[in-house]
């Protein structure tokens, strides 16, 4: 894979047409937008600066289709730019991601002033239509059946220097009644393990120490090949990458989750001890409706197991609240869950109707009122809960691997961010010596809050890696570019394990 700092370098600056790529939705939709980065740049295009909000050349919209209002949304943003593009002769708008393979040709017919549609498959393309609308002057609409080759097969412009997405499957098998992945994304499909491997040892030999293995079932992978320990053993291929410090991955099933992954999940000493394991609900009717391969007698036990094999892992988790049909006795057993496996976090979302999917149409939904009243009592119950667990990380040293753009109070407050081997965020006081994001720091935990933990003394100790070397690297090669086409590094995007709370479409 080619280097994003080599591939900016051939960018032919002058003269070169900006581009500005906004991206809503899951971590699998973050990494596209790596990816369609990576292919405008090159062709030609260059990142317009931050914040630059439509003042490009081309500005594309990487969209999510899990939310009931999506499309107004996008249909809104949409009308803001036009005006701005009647009055910038040659640019040009794109409109990708599983809206786009959801709408089609609707989305040209209510923004006429659409460019190009392109769908999930086939994000290849994006270049090629945007040339072809400016020669022939009308909108290409593209939308592919299936996939046309693996996404991690296209350049990609990371957005961070030490941490990576590693897309290891696209697709999903499962059939959640209130999920539209599926049709949007297809059947799944794995990717070559020689292939996973090759592109982890090349980031790694670019300065990457920390991958995250990425998937819509990642847990599920090996479902092409019939191999039911597949990802187990790649997770114990992935200790074997020397140089490779951190090996996380996101968002598995319980359905899934077997034995031989815990085991090499606490066996192999460079994966780390977090597990995001979706719950959605405690109560098995509610599960069975939502058409849930698992029980909460399953899902607990995995938890159990996870605890026994690795007892400082961080355990976090998604829950719908209000699921159609969902009675006071159902919701009190998705208290009982919080309260047996007291997750770090949980990412927790009231129920919205996805349209295309079962669950819109399911009889019983529950008033708005009724899920606002459950949504706040679970939230008050997990935050109590976390904040518990928080406090039992005080007095533990821990290692950090320095992050960029995880402190907003930073500047502020004279520290710095990290994040803990279990994926706790951590703000800690900046040390006399030079600390660049990938590096590592040692520190004692001196304060518990149910969201981040202090480190209020002096750092313990401070190691220099060759992921803080090649973030230096960037940082001191983009920030040379001409003024007006600086590319920059946007906190947004960099890799985190734990998804955003979006209700996304990874999380299953």
């Amino acid at each position: 894979m080619t280097s994003s700092s080599d591939r900016s370098l051939a960018v032919d600056v002058q003269g070169s047409k900006s581009y500005e790529i906004r991206t809503y939705g899951c971590q699998m939709n973050v990494h596209d937008s790596e990816r369609l980065s990576g292919l405008l740049e090159d062709a030609g295009y260059v990142r317009a600066p931050e914040g630059a909000d439509g003042d490009a050349d081309v500005v594309v919209f990487n969209t999510c289709a899990v939310r009931e209002n999506a499309d107004n949304r996008l249909y809104g943003n949409l009308g803001r730019l036009a005006p701005m593009k009647s009055k910038r002769p040659g640019m040009q708008i794109a409109v990708g991601g599983c809206l786009a393979q959801k709408d089609r040709e609707t989305i040209v017919k209510k923004a006429p002033w659409v460019d190009v549609v392109f769908g999930t498959h086939n994000i290849g393309k994006l270049p090629v239509l945007l040339e072809r609308a400016r020669v022939q002057e009308e909108a290409q609409v593209e939308i592919a059946e299936s996939l046309e080759a693996f996404p991690s097969t296209l350049p990609t412009r990371r957005e961070s220097a030490y941490a990576a997405w590693v897309s290891i499957s696209v697709g999903c098998n499962n059939t959640c009644t209130f999920c539209i992945v599926p049709a949007l994304r297809g059947k799944e499909k794995d990717r070559r393990t020689g292939d996973i491997l090759a592109e982890i040892e090349a980031l790694v030999g670019e300065g990457v120490s920390e991958i995250t293995l990425l998937g819509q079932n990642v847990n599920a992978y090996g479902s092409d090949i019939g191999d039911r320990e597949a990802f187990s053993k790649l997770l114990r291929a992935c200790g074997k990458i020397e140089g490779l410090e951190r090996v996380r991955f996101t968002s598995p099933h319980p359905r899934d989750f077997t034995d031989d992954v815990i085991a090499a999940m606490a066996e192999t000493p460079n994966v780390m001890p977090q597990l995001h394991m979706p719950l959605q609900s405690g109560s098995d009717p509610v599960l069975k409706a939502m058409r849930r391969s698992y029980r909460q007698e399953r899902y607990l036990g995995i938890i159990e197991k996870v605890r026994a094999a690795i007892p400082h892992a961080a355990i976090t988790t998604d829950i719908i609240v209000g699921f159609p049909g969902e009675t006071e006795e159902d919701f009190e057993q998705t208290l009982h869950v919080v309260r047996e496996a007291r997750f770090a976090q949980a990412f927790t979302f009231q129920y919205s109707k996805r349209p295309g999917t079962p669950a819109a149409t399911m009889e019983n939904q529950i008033p708005k009122k009724v899920v606002q009243a459950r949504y706040e009592r679970l939230v008050a119950l997990q935050e109590e809960i976390s904040w518990e667990e928080n406090k039992k990380q005080v007095g533990r040293t821990l290692e950090l691997m320095v992050a960029e753009g995880e402190g907003r109070k930073d500047g502020a407050t004279h520290r710095l961010s990290g994040r803990a081997p279990d994926n706790r965020l951590v703000h800690f006081t900046k040390p006399v010596a030079e600390v660049r994001p990938g590096d590592v720091v040692t520190v004692e935990i001196t304060y518990a809050a149910p969201h981040h933990l202090l480190a209020e003394g002096a750092v313990l100790d401070v190691r220099r890696t060759r992921a803080g070397d090649a973030w230096e690297k960037r940082n001191t090669t983009e920030t040379a570019k001409p003024a007006g086409v600086m590319l920059g590094l946007p906190a947004v995007g960099v890799p985190a394990p734990l998804p955003a709370p979006t209700g996304d479409c990874s999380a299953h």
